[in-house]
């Protein structure tokens, strides 16, 4: 279904564009005949055909898989590209809060997972007042405790339709989640006696487990989503209900497909990755399985930030005009890709680019950035520009994306 898309009027606040874009609605970026050398830097941009390939990948590995797929939006909080998600065959989207879900929710999304607990009584009042105005609307939460049934039952306990809420299951080490199969079940019991709420099934997020591919990793990785199984086994579930069992699956999609899928005959095995559509030059490129592990093509990071050279104060050293307020850095820094070199350092507006003894640039030069984490690059940009081909001389400006941060 079409869902409802941001079509803002662009202004001043509209970061990375020109002035000449001022009072044009985003649905006109298309056809301005915008080149990236017109855009202000610093500036993000998505590739078109690399956000179509790792589309296609994706969607296609997990039919074979007999996996559902339940992307996480607040990756990019962007309903344009939430809807293409949609089109390719999600199951539903994933967001991390209330506040998300209902964004969601306003943009038409049918199925919408949040994959967190509920625990702000007015937020839970919300969510059962959301599904008693759309008879199509599903929204599934989680609790991994009591406390978390208790809130939530008794915001919704005079629904006529219920919330469906997951069992949250972890691990020692872990994030959120019970810690014990055996505590998962006194709270799959809890769920079942509340009056406004039905017990959907299980969820975990196995990333914590492996903090990379080494076989240490797949092992702990595999353990923890047997746990899962094993509680998904021990419920007892509503007459004639299919539950959900769900994994995240960004960096270990592989590993929950093959845990996990066996149960798919009685269960919709949802992964909730939401990295792919983007992917990207650090972490992920890194994590992924997607390539000749699994034997699919490898994903194409989409994003790429553009950073101009403001100074050259000393030989070797260029500073950049994207900073802390532009690029992600909370798991790397990014990487320059047009010139031989490093980040060593983000102030708020600056990057350091130490070069290496062979290469130049110039104050004004443009430098391509690889970034890493997809989910702290778009929180910083409420329009994101859609590129052609970050490759060529001088890429064509093909569209935009609005966020809701």
């Amino acid at each position: 279904m079409p869902l409802q898309i941001p079509d803002p009027v662009l202004g001043a606040w509209t970061k990375g564009f020109p002035a000449r874009v001022a009072g044009m609605r985003l649905s006109e970026v298309a056809g301005a005949g915008l080149h990236l050398s017109d855009l202000v830097t610093p500036v993000l941009t998505v590739q078109e055909s690399a956000m179509a390939h790792n589309e296609a990948t994706v969607f296609a590995w997990a039919a074979d898989q007999g996996v559902l797929l339940a992307p996480h939006g607040k990756t990019t909080m962007a309903p344009a590209l939430w809807q293409r998600l949609l089109d390719a065959g999600a199951w539903g989207i994933s967001v991390a809060t209330p506040w998300q879900a209902e964004v969601a929710v306003d943009a038409g999304v049918p199925t919408v997972l949040i994959a967190n607990a509920v625990v702000d009584r007015a937020a839970a009042q919300r969510l059962g007042a959301l599904l008693e105005a759309n008879p199509q609307l599903r929204i599934l939460c989680w609790a991994d405790s009591l406390s978390t049934v208790d809130i939530i039952a008794d915001a919704t306990s005079d629904l006529t339709r219920p919330l469906d809420v997951l069992v949250e299951l972890g691990g020692m080490g872990g994030r959120t989640g019970a810690r014990t199969v055996a505590e998962g079940e006194r709270i799959a019991a809890a769920i079942a006696a509340a009056p406004g709420l039905r017990l959907a099934g299980v969820a975990g997020y196995e990333g914590p487990y492996g903090p990379d591919r080494s076989a240490a990793s797949v092992a702990a990785v595999d353990a923890y989503l047997q746990t899962l199984v094993e509680l998904h086994r021990r419920l007892d579930y509503p007459e004639g209900y299919r539950p959900v069992l769900t994994a995240g699956g960004s960096s270990f999609p592989d590993r929950a497909a093959a845990v996990l899928a066996p149960l798919g005959e009685g269960a919709d095995v949802v992964l909730r990755s939401g990295a792919f559509q983007i992917h990207d030059d650090g972490f992920y490129a890194r994590m992924s399985p997607f390539g000749p592990l699994v034997g699919t093509e490898p994903l194409r990071s989409a994003m790429h930030a553009w950073a101009r050279v403001v100074s050259q104060p000393e030989p070797g050293l260029a500073l950049l005009d994207a900073g802390r307020r532009d690029v992600p850095f909370d798991i790397d820094l990014p990487v320059p890709q047009s010139v031989a070199g490093r980040i060593t350092a983000l102030n708020d507006q600056h990057a350091f680019l130490s070069l290496a003894p062979e290469a130049s640039v110039h104050v004004g030069e443009v430098v391509r950035l690889g970034l890493s984490h997809p989910c702290t690059a778009f929180d910083k940009w409420r329009v994101v520009a859609v590129i052609d081909d970050p490759d060529a001389a001088d890429p064509r400006v093909i569209g935009a994306v609005a966020t809701c941060f």
